[in-house]
């Protein structure tokens, strides 16, 4: 190894030796010697994190977006249990549109004032406390006194036009019937939003490089993998065995405030790390660099405009929209086979911790092996395998729903 390192250093003046020139002949002790050099080449592929700063700035990153997912399985499974068992599958397209959109519009108003006045600390913390102070006034007052906060069904439905006994106006009775688990449901959904795309993504781009993203990013997506894992291992081995769903709540409550209180804990390290570490000090006598110019603050009117003006734009919202589309048409009637199957709210809640474990096991499988993909052939095989994987497997979902095999007899 001494040869090979003098001999892939150029001398001073002159040029470099031609490693062949300086290498003893191959023996066994010569082959043992090059152990150390395929481990880091498997270390590099697989960890591509040098350096304690670096693992330490990772570790503490990462870690943020593990408790944000973490948090986010165990309320997308308890809101699904709250709507599906109470009001059926059919409300949620209702409560997407009627509630979720109205709710993330105003939250997104909001965020956008919120920005122009609170530094980005405050602005973490501003907008991810509230959510979490909600979740624990739910488990704590909403959902033990839900009986004498919600109103009967029967008046309900005697209020709204024809009887609320058929179509769209049925849907609205329950939900109005079960109106606190329709608002954790409308918060859940913006949380999952806000969590990830404004909250961690914001904080990660301000403070990782761009020679970092392409080591970080993958090994984020990997590393947050693994909570939905833990998160629908935690229900259906523990939260689930309760012996009444409140009792159950409380246990998945109690989850979520100690990943809200994660959050905050490693949002606060990360950013006294990065501070700490990467902050330049300006030296004396030396020209300070010249600051970035501000960019002009828009409305969201102005904004909408701007962004309409990019066809690149106008082609990505089609995207999304089409995505959402088809994941709203799906996971509708899926559930609802599922409320068939599973009627009892704590059957319903292991079923879907189970779920969440095989979605983030397929997850980490998927990122290892599709960047290999991507890269052996090409972007545009990769970005059409999850369209094409979804309009596949649509066709024998739905056929054989349309054969009839969805009754709760077959199921069992």
């Amino acid at each position: 190894p001494i040869l090979r390192m003098v001999a892939s250093t150029p001398p001073r003046g002159g040029s470099a030796i031609p490693p062949q020139t300086m290498q003893p002949a191959p023996d066994s002790g010569n082959a043992m010697s090059n152990e150390p050099g395929r481990l880091a080449k498997i270390r590099a592929a697989l960890f591509p994190i040098e350096g304690k700063q670096e693992v330490t700035k990772f570790l503490l990153i990462g870690s943020i977006k593990f408790f944000i997912i973490l948090a986010l399985t165990l309320t997308r499974d308890t809101k699904d249990t709250l709507v599906v068992t109470q009001c059926g599958a059919e409300a949620i397209a209702f409560l997407k549109i009627y509630g979720v959109l109205p709710a993330a519009t105003a939250f997104i108003a909001l965020y956008s004032k919120l920005a122009n006045v609170l530094s980005k600390k405050t602005l973490f913390y501003a907008t991810c406390i509230p959510f979490f102070t909600f979740f624990a006034l739910f488990d704590l007052f909403l959902y033990p006194n839900a009986a004498s906060l919600h109103p009967a069904l029967a008046s309900v439905e005697a209020f709204l036009p024809g009887n609320a006994q058929s179509g769209g106006m049925a849907v609205l009775a329950k939900i109005i019937a079960n109106w606190t688990s329709a608002v954790f449901y409308v918060m859940a959904e913006i949380y999952s939003s806000v969590s990830v795309g404004l909250l961690f993504w914001q904080f990660a781009n301000d403070v990782v490089s761009v020679d970092q993203a392409k080591r970080f990013y993958p090994l984020f997506a990997q590393m947050s993998g693994l909570a939905p894992i833990l998160a629908g291992q935690f229900v259906v081995r523990y939260a689930s065995k309760a012996p009444t769903f409140g009792a159950s709540m409380h246990r998945l409550t109690a989850a979520v405030t100690f990943a809200g209180a994660m959050i905050c804990y490693f949002f606060h390290a990360a950013s006294s790390f990065v501070e700490k570490t990467e902050t330049v000090p300006v030296v004396e006598g030396e020209a300070a660099k010249p600051k970035k110019k501000k960019k002009p603050s828009m409305s969201m009117g102005e904004s909408a405009k701007f962004l309409a003006s990019s066809q690149y734009l106008r082609l990505i919202a089609a995207l999304v929209l089409g995505y959402g589309l088809s994941i709203n048409f799906t996971e509708i009637m899926w559930k609802s086979l599922v409320k068939k199957q599973y009627p009892d709210p704590l059957d319903y809640q292991r079923f879907m911790g189970n779920f969440s474990s095989a979605v983030g096991l397929s997850t980490c499988i998927v990122i290892v092996f599709g960047v290999h993909v991507i890269r052996l052939l090409g972007w545009r095989v990769g970005a059409m395998a999850t369209p094409v994987t979804m309009a596949a497997l649509s066709l024998p979902f739905f056929g054989l729903i349309l054969m009839g095999l969805d009754s709760p007899a077959r199921l069992s």
